[in-house]
């Protein structure tokens, strides 16, 4: 059965990119460094990648994001969804307004009418495989606040950004249950259930 994974990582202060983040700069000041699990992974590391890559069917992304994907420094044949696993699923881009060129067209679909109707085209197209929301923050959020969410993933690098963008600003509070924790050399892997 299709579950809706939010996956996201982020630092010990609660940051998912640092200050400048943008299609020239990446995740921002100190922000590559919050993927260090993905790029330069240990075996606990690898493993907690290669599972959620094999199970995820389709990924939705929000336009920040997927301006830093698109970029000539984004995404490319070895390195994209998944790290060095460069796995290719169906990736929905939640925007108001789509961008007039795309580098990765081929890889791309905009749905301009919000987040819960792009979870609902996500589901149809998983094919009983997850949809994973990878990001970023607001789009996050905005799931989370919409209530399509069944799971949340984060993987908490040990690394204090002290600015950038946050993950939870302006959520409203809410209890969730930890289902699972998986430390490695260079995150913390947890999994919270909301539904």
């Amino acid at each position: 059965m299709t579950k809706v994974i939010a996956e996201i990582t982020v630092s010990l202060d609660g940051f998912v990119a640092g200050t400048g983040a943008g299609p020239e700069r990446g995740l921002g000041v100190g922000g590559d460094s919050l993927h260090n699990w993905a790029l330069k992974p240990d075996a606990i590391d690898r493993a907690v990648l290669e599972e959620s890559v094999a199970a995820t069917g389709v990924v939705i992304m929000g336009r920040r994001l997927f301006d830093i994907v698109d970029a000539p420094t984004g995404w490319n044949d070895k390195m994209g969804y998944g790290a060095d696993l460069a796995a290719e699923p169906p990736v929905l881009v939640v925007t108001h307004t789509p961008p007039d060129e795309v580098r990765l067209a081929d890889r791309m679909t905009f749905v301009v009418d919000g987040i819960a109707s792009a979870v609902a085209k996500g589901i149809t197209m998983a094919e009983d495989r997850d949809v994973v929301i990878m990001g970023g923050g607001e789009t996050i959020r905005r799931a989370i606040e919409a209530d399509v969410v069944d799971e949340l993933r984060l993987h908490v690098a040990p690394l204090l950004l002290g600015a950038g963008r946050p993950l939870f600003a302006g959520a409203t509070p809410r209890t969730l249950r930890q289902i699972h924790v998986r430390p490695s050399g260079q995150a913390t892997h947890v999994t919270y259930r909301l539904n």
